[in-house]
């Protein structure tokens, strides 16, 4: 029997693991991470954020803001695993950041803050991987400060995140006295000396013992009311061992029943070969992942990993480097080599793989090939979007994109020089290219260019990186918020008629439509679902590619709402009736049709206005509370909860703070940090996430757009 070629790069795909590290900004992520390099010998120092040192926050303005803006990838070896990892922010306005690496991931560790424990972004990051079926493992990072509790923490991922924790360590010292923990899986102490290097192995310490073995007996508890064969064993020997314990962890991680919950400090160095351990036994492998499921042609397509089966790719990343364009991509089956054609089958093009590179952060060392189950970065393509599907020219594909939220701050940005306009949109151009989440566009009043992000921050590191990476001196408009449109009362049974005729062939089509507002559907940011379309036309009176195109033309009227010409969302269109002319109806005048048709719909609806808004989290001294409250509302906020707690910090003990949770518009955070410090004397901090919208008190006086530019002869 002839062997097969690829059968050692199979059994080595059991020997990876993708997988991201996710948090909250501030929870430790990048440390983490840094410890993990440094642990597996993929570097030779410890990384601090605070001395910019770090290995993957390696931007410029990471390094002066001291925080993560950039998915980074990095690469080690542990325990005879290839560990492919990926550092994502935690800050609220970087989330598509996140987004596209997780489309792309196999697991990921959550890291959690001790002290605060399950924190806004925490949360939302957190669905975002339940969205993508992505396996976890919690850390509880930072029991070294003061006030750090393993306890408080896990029950907020109980409560907060709807979650079974699977504690499977006790602490050994508590604050500044974290010297190691309790493995209760093996019921073994691993210790950490100061500035050591490895931990030390030894017996559950005797004032810990008891507490070790109530905990024991706790976890096994839960996992048999999770796991039937652990069910079995705990009834027939009223205990579990620990290679069937680890068996179950293993199950329920990778089916999302349970979330296995580690502990550490990893600015001490204290947890993380532990935490890796419980990455090679609990998260899976490209092989113990389902196949990659796409489309061709609407017949639905399965890719397993394996590297001898047709090449599909997933493009998740874009960035320009000083040698070039890199394409990031994560493989899911087949091989590829340098000098490989690949098709980006959603753009119909075919291009050529210049090098293949394995990614260190900035730094690349290329490789011979890709297979199934890595993630690297390629160069030579060269119009390749994030979100591109890559494969076989003679087996194409179309893989799921991550999703894209739509933008909700904008700013107007211009070059100081009018010389350098071209400079300006080709550096624009670029940015968008790198970060879908942007978005450019002309204003059709002013002419002025607009640049749209996901937030301040956002728009800010954009717009400093065109200064620094392009030299170029642009004057920035103040920022303002997106806003949407909506329908509160609609119209039934408007009728459209669209007769156009110039000679020769005419155009017809006549619609009759109903227009509703679309209540009780909610999408994932919790605003309204934006368009549903539907027909009801019976006796073939419309087409079928008719409706299509009915519906394709009311789509493109949602770009402009009558209010002021913001998108439209959250409306049902239902097709009544219609007619059609034997010669001059046509898919293009009816998709005409449905545009102007719904257009003059929605002119005649009762429309609101919808703005932006967050959910903040604002911690602040016991004596500000009263002031904070008080801005809060006057930025027209809806404060939903206070919860008072005390709070130390590892340096020295302050006073107890409260904790107050409210919804507030968008526009009206812009300039809150430096409000809130100047309210608290320097001790106020607050953190925001995206809520949806909301309606607007009322509407901007931006007249009818959609209305002055004319309509087809009715």
């Amino acid at each position: 029997m002839r062997a097969n070629p690829h059968r050692h790069l199979t059994d080595q795909l059991n020997g990876v693991r993708n997988l991201g590290i996710l948090a909250h900004v501030d929870a430790g992520k990048t440390t983490v991470t840094e410890r993990i390099l440094f642990v597996t010998g993929a570097t030779h120092r410890r990384g601090e954020v605070h001395d910019g040192t770090t290995v993957t926050d390696f931007d410029s303005q990471e390094r002066d803001r001291g925080i993560t803006i950039f998915a980074a990838a990095v690469s080690c070896v542990w325990d005879d695993h290839r560990i492919n990892l990926i550092d994502t922010p935690g800050h609220v306005d970087f989330s598509d950041e996140v987004e596209r690496s997780l489309r792309v991931l196999d697991g990921a560790i959550a890291v959690f803050d001790g002290v605060a424990g399950v924190e806004p972004q925490s949360e939302a990051v957190w669905r975002r991987a339940d969205r993508y079926g992505v396996p976890r493992i919690a850390f509880v990072n930072k029991l070294d400060r003061a006030g750090a509790d393993l306890d408080a923490a896990v029950e907020s991922i109980r409560e907060r995140l709807h979650e079974a924790p699977l504690v499977v360590q006790l602490p050994i010292g508590q604050e500044d006295g974290f010297v190691g923990v309790v493995d209760l899986l093996r019921m073994r102490s691993l210790v950490w000396a100061e500035g050591g290097d490895a931990c030390a192995e030894g017996p559950v310490p005797e004032a810990l013992r008891e507490e070790a073995h109530r905990r024991r007996r706790l976890l096994e508890e839960t996992v048999a009311e999770l796991h039937p064969v652990a069910l079995e064993e705990f009834c027939a020997e009223s205990s579990i061992s620990a290679r069937t314990l680890s068996t179950a962890l293993r199950d329920l991680t990778r089916t999302g029943e349970g979330v296995v919950v580690l502990c550490g400090s990893a600015y001490r160095d204290r947890g993380i070969e532990p935490l890796l351990d419980a990455v090679v036994s609990y998260l899976p492998s490209p092989a113990e992942v389902p196949a990659v499921r796409g489309t061709w042609d609407g017949t639905v397509c399965e890719r397993a990993a394996d590297p001898a089966a047709p090449f599909a790719a997933l493009v998740f990343k874009v960035s320009s480097t000083a040698t070039g364009r890199l394409t990031h991509l994560r493989v899911y089956s087949g091989t590829a080599r340098k000098g490989d054609m690949v098709s980006d089958a959603g753009a119909g093009r075919v291009e050529r793989i210049g090098r293949i590179l394995r990614v260190q952060a900035d730094r690349h060392t290329e490789v011979d090939r890709a297979v199934a189950g890595d993630i690297v970065a390629v160069v030579g393509l060269k119009a390749a979007r994030a979100g591109a599907t890559l494969c076989a020219p003679a087996a194409p594909l179309v893989l799921e994109p991550p999703t894209v939220a739509d933008p909700v701050v904008f700013v107007a940005v211009e070059a100081r020089r009018s010389t350098d306009g071209d400079r300006l949109a080709a550096a624009l151009a670029r940015l968008v290219e790198e970060d879908p989440s942007l978005a450019v566009r002309t204003d059709a009043e002013t002419g002025q260019t607009v640049l749209s992000g996901m937030g301040e921050l956002h728009l800010e590191v954009a717009v400093e990186k065109v200064r620094r990476a392009h030299g170029l001196e642009v004057n920035v408009g103040r920022p303002q918020v997106a806003h949407r449109e909506t329908v509160a009362r609609g119209v039934s049974g408007l009728l459209y008629r669209h007769v156009k005729q110039d000679g020769g062939a005419g155009q017809f089509a006549h619609v009759v439509l109903d227009v509703d507002p679309l209540e009780g559907a909610q999408d994932a940011a919790g605003d309204a679902a934006g368009f549903v379309f539907r027909s009801t036309v019976v006796g073939g009176r419309v087409p079928r590619e008719y409706v299509r195109a009915v519906e394709a033309g009311c789509r493109d009227a949602l770009a402009e709402g009558p209010l002021g010409g913001h998108p439209v969302t959250g409306l049902r269109v239902t097709l009544t009736d219609g007619a059609t002319h034997p010669k001059d109806s046509s898919e293009m005048a009816f998709r005409t049709a449905g545009r102007l048709a719904l257009r003059e719909a929605l002119r005649a609806c009762r429309m609101v206005l919808l703005e932006p808004v967050v959910e903040v989290t604002v911690t602040v001294p016991d004596d500000a509370v009263g002031g904070v409250l008080g801005d809060l509302t006057a930025r027209r906020g809806r404060v939903s909860d206070t919860t008072a707690r005390a709070d130390t910090t590892a340096i020295t003990a302050r006073a107890d703070t409260t904790v107050i949770t409210a919804t507030v518009p968008l526009a009206e955070l812009f300039g809150y940090a430096t409000r809130l410090r100047s309210r608290t004397r320097g001790r106020g901090t607050f953190t925001a996430r995206a809520a949806g919208h909301a309606p607007a008190p009322e509407p901007t006086p931006a007249g009818n757009r959609s209305g002055s530019r004319g309509e087809a002869t009715r």
